[in-house]
């Protein structure tokens, strides 16, 4: 079955997060800001990654990470890929806001890192791109790019890619408990032409991610996609959180 490498410190799993630092990311959520959200649900991601590469007082990164905040232009937060245990060392670069979404221009420089880093990737879990944004694109169209990353394959799987998008306009009834939410499925109803489109750009989550999620506390369904509505705080850190649920040994 595919997507049921583990990840070790040999092999550790790459996520690459594509982080749409557009202006409207300034409004709020909640109490807080849009992407003061964001980073409250990195960082604790960042920690959780930690946690799952620490046996008694040792850690061995099990994860590689990498972050590209975009706007009309895209910016490299940590430098490349990076070793889980670096990024909690040095911190994530504080988030300023911008304009434009270019998205197809981000996920294109996610193309290039995963294409650059393939032959480190044969034996380890398939790779995750992890894409928060809180509005449509400008620019091209993004979902060609998504269509051809979603092809690329290791022996464990094809490229996953996730999306959390921070809108009302995805579900048509508000998800009140996240923790007994059943996720976004193929024919689940959803408002709006972009999660539409950012629902054929998800790829569908796999069995050993959502059993991992349901060992947190959530109710995925089986055949649901990694697709979340962030519509509050608790989802958006549920959408991070499900981008480090890989399994590992």
């Amino acid at each position: 079955m595919p997507y049921e490498k583990l990840a070790t410190s040999r092999t550790p799993a790459l996520i690459i997060y594509l982080l749409d630092i557009s202006a409207s990311m300034s409004q709020p959520l909640g109490k807080k800001r849009r992407i003061d959200v964001v980073m409250d649900a990195l960082q604790a991601t960042v920690r959780q990654m930690v946690f799952r590469s620490t046996k008694g007082s040792r850690l061995s990164p099990r994860y590689r990470v990498a972050m590209l905040a975009y706007s009309d232009k895209v910016w490299d937060l940590l430098g490349g890929i990076q070793p889980i245990d670096q990024v909690a060392r040095k911190g994530i670069p504080e988030l300023v806001t911008h304009r434009a979404t270019r998205t197809a221009l981000a996920f294109s420089k996610a193309e290039e890192l995963l294409r650059r880093d393939l032959p480190n990737l044969q034996y380890a879990p398939a790779p995750l791109i992890c894409h928060m944004t809180d509005g449509e694109f400008t620019g091209e169209d993004p979902e060609p790019v998504v269509r051809r990353i979603m092809q690329i394959s290791v022996p464990d799987g094809p490229v996953l890619v996730e999306n959390i998008f921070i809108s009302d306009r995805v579900l048509r009834k508000p998800v009140t408990n996240p923790r007994e939410w059943l996720g976004i499925l193929p024919n689940t109803p959803l408002s709006g032409k972009y999660a539409k489109k950012l629902r054929r750009m998800s790829s569908q989550l796999p069995e050993s991610y959502r059993s991992m999620m349901v060992e947190m506390g959530y109710s995925l369904a089986k055949g649901a996609l990694m697709l979340l509505p962030g519509t509050s705080p608790d989802l958006v850190a549920m959408g991070f959180q499900m981008s480090a649920a890989t399994p590992v040994r």
